[in-house]
């Protein structure tokens, strides 16, 4: 599963997901791309679930990129643990993704069998998600 080696703070905020990606919207290195419609917290979890539904239906042919990085840390109190005492410890790491971020491309398949694979993967995602194709080459 991603996590980050090390990062500058063990805890973070738990934030809120506004207004639209700023960068990631565009295909840079596949023909097929996955693009998230609403913002949300995907786990590393889902993200490794989502990467395994692909490689698996596209029968690892073709080439596969991640373009999201859980690099936020969730912190959780153990169960039944009374209020205070401070924050709890990292638990699992999440992305933010924002509307319009493109989340997995996919080059070196069909087009049907990349339709497929992505709507396998996007079953794996708390986010509503489309697929877009590169403009011109198919």
């Amino acid at each position: 599963m991603l996590s980050p080696k090390r990062t500058k703070y063990r805890k973070a905020h738990k934030g809120r997901i506004h207004g639209n990606a700023k960068g990631g919207t565009q295909l840079n290195f596949g023909a097929y791309g996955l693009k998230a419609l609403t913002p949300a917290r995907v786990t590393a979890r889902q993200i490794e679930a989502a990467r395994r539904a692909i490689t698996r239906h596209i029968r690892r042919a073709g080439r596969v990129w991640i373009r999201v990085f859980p690099d936020v840390p969730v912190s959780s109190k153990p169960a039944e643990v009374r209020m205070g005492k401070g924050k709890g410890s990292p638990e699992f790491w999440v992305c933010r993704v924002k509307p319009g971020r493109i989340m997995f491309e996919l080059d070196g398949v069909p087009r049907d069998l990349a339709k497929q694979a992505f709507t396998l993967a996007s079953a794996k995602l708390p986010v509503d998600t489309r697929f877009i194709a590169r403009v011109g080459g198919d």
